[in-house]
């Protein structure tokens, strides 16, 4: 059974507004999560923000290749071989899933600003639905709160 695929449409709030509240409501549910993007740089400053985004909490997570991998509730890494059997996938910075059968819930975050990153996002929608993946469109509404539109 393939993954169900959720597009976030960012556009009122930053990616580091976002992910970080989605980390913590998928820990919530029990899952463990990998953070896949081929920015280097990108994942280094996502590791450092994890650490520090809420003063009262943080969440537990750590690079690919840092040690014990199998052990992460959260992995930030290059590619998707999920060494810590996350439930969760998150492609960020226009990754594309490689594996839907690997995941339970893959979710492709674009910044709504970026006209090449929503094209690549209707791109892969199509890609996914012809081959029979479940898709859902998430958008904020003006009071910030995010909603199913498809």
């Amino acid at each position: 059974m393939s993954a169900e695929l959720w597009f976030y449409h960012l556009e009122q709030s930053s990616l580091d507004e976002v992910l970080p509240e989605l980390l913590e409501k998928t820990l919530a549910r029990g899952w463990r999560a990998l953070v896949r993007s081929p920015d280097a740089r990108h994942r280094e400053a996502l590791d450092k923000h994890l650490w520090t985004w809420r003063e009262e909490s943080f969440i537990p997570h750590a690079q690919a290749g840092e040690g014990e991998d199998a052990r992460q509730p959260v992995l930030i890494a290059e590619d998707e071989a999920n060494p810590n059997q996350a439930q969760c996938l998150f492609l960020l910075d226009g990754a594309e899933p490689v594996n839907p059968d690997a995941f339970e819930r893959m979710i492709v975050m674009f910044d709504g600003h970026d006209e090449m990153a929503v094209q690549d996002a209707r791109s892969l929608w199509k890609t996914a639905s012809g081959q029979g993946i479940t898709v859902s469109y998430w958008r904020q509404s003006p009071e910030g709160r995010w909603e199913k539109k498809a």
